[in-house]
């Protein structure tokens, strides 16, 4: 049994891997506690309490839209006078104490209960906290770190199938203010009953780390479990994040439900999302003009997105149609390829800016309050960058690669497209990400302007590839990449961690856990195999992959039947030979 020490938490953990822990997440409980909280300070401001947390004084509102009123960005600090006359009258509700107008919680997949046990330590306004896994072991080890830590007057473990705690909690009195579904591998077993359990107004906290679905290498079980085909594509990540918006609120309107998103992130190797789930049957109509298909071209990556359904507002009523489309024709009018359809997903917002500043402020406010608050503030200050009404985005490297050119500079390419008058940001979910409202033909026109100043050899392209195809045409677009004052947004500016390197060897998904603890030697003998196989090349040929080379198919193989993918040749090798393999 080893102790493992996290924000306010200790907790016994068995050394074998009988209970699924993961330390890499400690970004994923770090920034739920801080949502948790301001949720909390929401919530129960409408109950007549106020929250205290511990080492929040002043409040600092990090000001980064610069870019949006021409001011500087600066850090600015706004005196809480209101606040405290307004919450002079309330009650409180301090961190590690039951309030009774406060928050009913619930982890459907507690696994060793540290995140609920870290709950009740550091959020303030909370009820109570159900704990609860269908492991006879981790509800033991729940119970006895619930003692450890001195909150079992605060967290009750429990040992049921979480998706029939949340079904037997449908009624309006049983429902949880907030829910948190942290499973390993893909949540959709719980969506279900997520969302009927959730109370009117409540959080619902989604962890998804099936990205190889999510991200399009899987788009037929992407569909069977999400509602929505997934595309391999260079904007995969936002994508997934929409999907599984798409995924709670096509479930939640079966129930006349909707959801809020207040916080989408996608990072490391997951994604997660923070939503309010609410009730009306007015709003779920409009539900059908929130989602839609999007149409990818395979050749040059242009994307467009189609709408589901259609909303007019005619005087005091709504109006709703279906969609008319499609906004593509038969071939891409920039490289001649064809489409491929993915979706539905969420096209609306997937932030509320206002919460969101709020939990940045409070997080820059009391940066010792987490072991993440850096990466923490990092990417919520991106995200406040982020163009709200624009879904998905194109990369840099991957407009640039499609022509075979040289990658212009973040700086030279977002100046470009300021001069010819179109917004663009940066995205949290991808760091060569080119966020903007400036439709395909423009970017291409200014990529096509890039390239007549760093030109490529046209005669070694295909005719019927995508590079000569966009080549051929003339920019109607002349671009300007002299360098513009707003085009480096504040958030790199100011040098704020958003992309970390990986913390330690080996990082990532954590294997599942084992009823008798340890790891397959199979797991263990794929781990060691494919560590580090671009840097220690194995010379062992029965390790060796069987299948043959690319030479081999042509023909050209000079090793003939003996051919295999990565042949190591019996005298010492040339540099063609290197090249080969």
């Amino acid at each position: 049994m080893q102790t493992i020490y996290e924000g306010k938490a200790s907790i016994w953990f068995p050394s074998a891997n009988e209970v699924f822990y993961n330390p890499v997440q400690e970004f994923n409980r770090d920034l739920t506690c801080a949502v948790l909280t301001e949720f909390a300070r929401e919530t129960l401001s409408l109950r007549g309490a106020r929250v205290v947390v511990p080492g929040e004084k002043e409040r600092v509102v990090v000001c980064l839209s610069d870019e949006k009123n021409g001011t500087k960005g600066e850090e600015a600090s706004v005196p809480q006078e209101e606040e405290e006359r307004k919450g002079a009258c309330l009650r409180t509700a301090s961190v590690g104490e039951r309030c009774e107008e406060g928050l009913r919680v619930l982890e459907g997949l507690a696994a060793s209960g540290l995140r609920s046990i870290r709950f009740a330590l550091e959020v303030p306004g909370l009820k109570s906290v159900t704990a609860n896994d269908c492991s006879a072991k981790a509800v033991a080890l729940i119970a006895r770190n619930t003692q450890h830590n001195g909150v079992s007057h605060l967290v009750q473990a429990s040992q049921r199938d979480a998706s029939m705690v949340m079904y037997e909690a449908r009624g309006r009195n049983e429902r949880y203010d907030v829910i948190d579904l942290d499973p390993y591998g893909s949540p959709s077993l719980f969506l279900d009953a997520a969302v009927q359990a959730v109370s009117e107004g409540g959080l619902l906290c989604v962890t998804c780390t099936d990205m190889a679905v999510m991200a399009g290498n899987n788009g037929e079980t992407c569909y069977s479990k999400y509602g929505s085909v997934s595309i391999k594509s260079k904007y995969c990540h936002e994508m997934a994040l929409r999907i599984i918006l798409h995924s709670l609120d096509e479930r939640a309107n079966v129930y006349q439900r909707y959801v809020e998103p207040l916080l989408s992130v996608s990072v490391d190797f997951y994604i997660r999302v923070f939503v309010r789930v609410r009730t009306g049957q007015a709003k779920v109509k409009n539900s059908a003009s929130k989602q839609a298909l999007v149409y990818n071209c395979v050749g040059c990556g242009a994307f467009h997105l189609q709408r589901m359904g259609k909303s007019m507002c005619q005087g005091k009523h709504m109006k709703y149609s279906a969609a008319t489309g499609p906004p593509v024709g038969v071939s891409c009018e920039h490289c001649g390829q064809r489409h491929q359809l993915g979706g539905p997903i969420w096209a609306e917002p997937i932030h509320n800016m206002e919460f969101v500043h709020k939990v940045l402020a409070a997080v820059s406010g009391n940066p010792s309050r987490f072991g993440t608050s850096k990466r923490i503030e990092g990417i919520l200050s991106m995200i406040t960058e982020e163009l709200e009404d624009v879904p998905l985005y194109s990369t840099l490297d991957h407009l640039s690669s499609t022509l075979h050119c040289n990658t212009p500079s973040m700086l030279l390419f977002r100046s470009a497209l300021l001069h010819a008058g179109y917004r663009v940001s940066l995205s949290h979910a991808c760091k060569n990400a080119v966020k903007t409202d400036a439709p395909a033909g423009v970017l291409w026109d200014i990529m096509r302007c890039w390239e007549k100043n760093n030109p490529v050899k046209r005669e070694k392209l295909s005719e019927t590839s995508p590079s000569y195809r966009i080549l051929s045409t003339e920019p109607v677009l002349q671009a300007c990449f002299d360098i513009r004052a707003d085009a480096n947004p504040q958030s790199r500016k100011r040098h704020l961690t958003r992309f970390q390197e990986n913390p330690q060897a080996n990082w990532g998904p954590k294997a599942r856990a084992k009823a008798g603890g340890g790891i397959s030697t199979e797991l263990e003998d794929r781990r060691k195999q494919f560590q580090g196989k671009r840097k220690c090349q194995i010379s062992d040929s029965s390790q060796l992959k069987s299948f043959p080379c690319k030479k081999f198919r042509k023909g050209t193989c000079t090793y003939g039947e003996k051919c295999c993918y990565s042949h190591t040749p019996e005298k010492s090798p040339s540099p063609g030979d290197a090249a080969e393999g």
